[in-house]
């Protein structure tokens, strides 16, 4: 797929930096790309043992499906919520320094909560109340350093390496995922949740460090006259508003973010409720969890590279993306029907394959197709429109659990079923499948020409 030309953006964003764009040939492991894959690896290695503590923690202290959900949604809600202004931010300023602010406060937030554990282990109303405002805090962070994460990976490595640069990084996170939740359900039975917080924290750590040492491409910046703090923010505001009307203006990719939407916030119930799935039904503890999610993590890597090899172009992008899409609600739906642990797992790693052949085929067009200036507004506003309602998805999840009296076939079968409807009924129209195909976001003249 060609990357689209430079939309016509608003006076605003001209003459602000710009990084230099990547070269279309060279290695994809060109230092500062392993610098920063070295440091996300560590740093989500760190922060599945943190998500298993956290869960079994809540699950053994409170026995509250509701509670979790409400943390839960604590932690994504600011993230998703103010993904557009961090993305911005990102576009105006360094995006490696800010993923080396966000790493530092990330690991303080997370040694605090590790002393606090340590510290009054009996106290478990403040120790929840920590957990929120943990979570909260993290989701804060995340706000700024996914679509800077996001928006860098493009200017470390050659265009023609994007896709193996996207499925890399991606591994890196379920590989993580792999040990970090294998290992996480042994070590929180043998250490327990203390340690697990203070593993992330220290990850965090060791990911600003790596960070410290990339050198992106040098960046150009004409003088501008000093601006007042009003005129600062209304270009701020005008900045943002390109993002917008960017990524809005095909009516096919509004059916596409509808239904990812309306997908993962039915999808969430089946992720609150998988640990009281895997104790009621599989009758196994935090161990058999997290080796369930280590075959979600080794179906996605098996998802990544395969859509490396093919790297699909135009219709066959489309329906393989559709397909899917349409067999984790499937393979969900069924997967609260076994009982026999083996079959648990296989059932795991078929959604994680789906999951990763179109999550990673999905992010590279969308990267391929935005120019570097606009990149972390779109993926910040991506990143919003895609999961605005997964955190109320997740404070229903734990209701729902908690009304139907942990009845998980009923709640994973009424989720699946209406998650494959949604899916027919918006990927299925031609201007869904046209944007699948090709990737478009919008041309430069259509963008000049729409109202904002």
């Amino acid at each position: 797929m060609e990357p689209s030309p430079t939309p016509n953006v608003s006076a605003a964003t001209a003459g602000t930096e710009t990084a230099a764009g990547p070269s279309d040939s060279g290695p994809l492991l060109n230092r500062n790309f392993v610098l920063l894959w070295i440091g996300q690896s560590i740093s989500q290695l760190g922060s599945q043992a943190y998500n298993l503590a956290m869960m079994f923690w809540l699950m053994e202290k409170t026995g509250s499906a509701s509670l979790m959900g409400l943390v839960l949604t604590c932690a994504n809600l600011p993230a998703l919520l103010l993904s557009p202004l961090g993305g911005t931010f990102a576009d105006r300023h360094s995006r490696i320094r800010i993923l080396i602010v966000c790493d530092l406060l990330a690991g303080c937030s997370l040694l605090g909560l590790a002393s606090a554990v340590w510290l009054v282990p009996g106290n478990v109303r403040f120790l929840i109340g920590c957990l929120f405002m943990v979570s909260t805090s993290l989701g804060l962070i995340q706000a700024f350093f996914m679509p800077a994460v996001t928006a860098s990976i493009p200017d470390l490595v050659p265009r023609d390496k994007l896709t193996g640069a996207n499925s890399l990084n991606q591994l890196s996170v379920q590989a993580a995922l792999f040990v970090g939740q294998a290992a996480g359900g042994v070590l929180y039975r043998l250490v327990g949740a203390p340690v697990l917080f203070l593993i992330d924290g220290l990850s965090y750590f060791c990911s600003a460090v790596s960070a410290m040492f990339i050198r992106p491409p040098q960046r150009t910046q004409e003088r501008k006259p000093a601006k007042s703090a009003r005129e600062a923010f209304r270009e701020f505001l005008d900045e943002l508003k390109d993002g917008f009307r960017y990524v809005w203006k095909l009516k096919g990719f509004r059916y596409f973010v509808a239904a990812t939407s309306l997908m993962n916030f039915l999808l969430m119930p089946v992720v609150v409720l998988f640990p009281f799935f895997v104790r009621l039904y599989l009758g196994k503890g935090a161990a058999w969890y997290g080796f369930l999610m280590a075959a979600v993590s080794i179906g996605t890597v098996c998802g990544f590279l395969l859509a490396s090899v093919l790297r699909l172009q135009g219709p066959p992008r489309a329906w393989a993306v559709i397909a899917g899409m349409l067999m984790v609600p499937l393979l969900y739906g069924t997967l609260s029907f076994l009982r026999a642990p083996a079959a648990a797992l296989t059932g795991a790693f078929g959604v994680g394959a789906a999951l990763g052949f179109a999550n990673v085929t999905l992010l590279t067009m969308a990267q391929l197709s935005t120019p570097p200036e606009m990149r972390g507004r779109v993926m910040g506003l991506v990143a919003t429109l895609t999961g605005g309602l997964i955190p109320f998805g997740m404070a229903l999840g734990g209701f729902v659990g908690d009304l139907t009296g942990k009845n998980i076939p009923l709640v994973y079968g009424v989720c699946g079923a209406l998650t494959v409807t949604v899916i027919l009924s918006t990927c299925l129209r031609p201007e869904t499948r046209e944007y699948l195909a090709w990737g478009r976001l919008g041309r430069p003249e259509e963008l000049a020409e729409s109202p904002i």
